[in-house]
């Protein structure tokens, strides 16, 4: 938890003092952390879905009972937040308002994303599908990333997503289609 409040400080300059309890995100995240995910990994059934459902309404964040949020957790306005249960989420990442992390509806096992260290993902990106987002990326706002991966050090924006930064100097790529994508279309199952 402590790492979540260092977070709200670096990241937030209006947090001035002991507001950082008053955050949504700290909320969300403390009871996913040491209440719902750990019921969700013991199996428990019902329990760690209604929380989470009761956190979505008090916080505006959903996060579904399954994601693995690392520490340094961040969200920003998190009103309209959705974590889907198979989702990664590494170390010191921000997020901002109405960011899904979402499926496509058309994988099975995987179907969320990865998303690594670091990283930033602006106000309603949207990141479909088993994806990877690499250390260090930004997503910019509204950026759609669906079964694209995003390598380390890039930033992304538009719909659909493309590379307008990579390792600092200003590019124009396409995103690299995802391994998990590949594999599904080739009947490869997880």
């Amino acid at each position: 938890m402590f790492e979540d409040v260092k977070a709200i400080y670096k990241n937030d300059p209006a947090c001035k003092n002991i507001e950082f309890i008053l955050y949504p995100c700290l909320h969300a995240i403390v009871v996913h952390r040491y209440l719902i995910h750990p019921l969700y990994k013991l199996k428990v059934p019902f329990f760690p879905r209604l929380f989470s459902q009761l956190m979505r309404f008090f916080t505006g964040l959903e996060i579904h009972p399954g994601a693995r949020i690392g520490k340094g957790f961040f969200c920003d306005h998190g009103f309209g937040v959705v974590i889907g249960e198979t989702a990664e989420i590494g170390e010191n990442c921000v997020l901002f308002h109405g960011v899904t992390l979402g499926g496509t509806g058309k994988h099975t096992g995987k179907r969320h994303p990865t998303i690594g260290n670091n990283v930033f993902i602006g106000t309603h990106a949207t990141i479909l599908g088993p994806v990877q987002i690499g250390d260090n990326s930004r997503i910019g706002a509204e950026a759609v990333v669906i079964n694209r991966d995003v390598p380390p050090n890039c930033s992304v924006v538009g719909s659909p997503g493309y590379i307008a930064k990579r390792d600092g100097r200003k590019v124009h790529e396409p995103l690299p289609v995802s391994v998990y994508h590949l594999r599904d279309r080739a009947g490869m199952k997880d």
